[in-house]
């Protein structure tokens, strides 16, 4: 599963092609990680770098591929709203876009940034890599659960 780098407006047409825009699929998993921990010495290792990092996997309802992860990294901004209760969860179509520097992904083709709307989720970040992941269709969890 190799990652493919997003470069450009190119990149980004490609891969809503190829993955529907997002229509009928779903946010099944979010991990996301910083560099910032605490040593065994108990001293704090903190990065004055954009830090944050966050894969993504998406599952639909077609093959070719049924599943694609993303990777942001260097992330900028991350707002997530889960679906109220009584809501489903499809994503009917998603965005990619490049503003500026930054790669942006909203569950909602009409969403834009700055737009005080904080009813979708999106993402944005100074780097972002996908790949193909269809090997993961399922209930099962690839980024681990938490057990006491």
């Amino acid at each position: 599963m190799q990652w493919i780098q997003i470069h450009d407006n190119n990149d980004i047409s490609n891969l809503l092609n190829i993955f529907n825009h997002f229509h009928d699929s779903c946010l099944t998993e979010l991990y996301m990680w910083t560099e910032s921990y605490v040593d065994e010495d108990f001293s704090m290792k903190l990065s004055i770098d954009l830090d944050t990092n966050v894969r993504i996997l998406f599952q639909r309802q077609l093959p070719n591929p049924s599943a694609i992860e993303l990777l942001f990294e260097a992330v900028t901004d991350f707002h997530i709203v889960p679906s109220p209760i009584g809501y489903v969860s499809t994503i009917f179509e998603g965005k990619i876009a490049k503003i500026d520097d930054n790669f942006i992904w909203s569950e909602n083709s009409e969403w834009k940034p700055n737009s005080n709307d904080f009813t979708n989720s999106w993402i944005s970040s100074k780097s972002l890599k996908w790949r193909d992941v269809s090997s993961w269709i399922g209930n099962s969890k690839r980024y681990g659960l938490l057990h006491d």
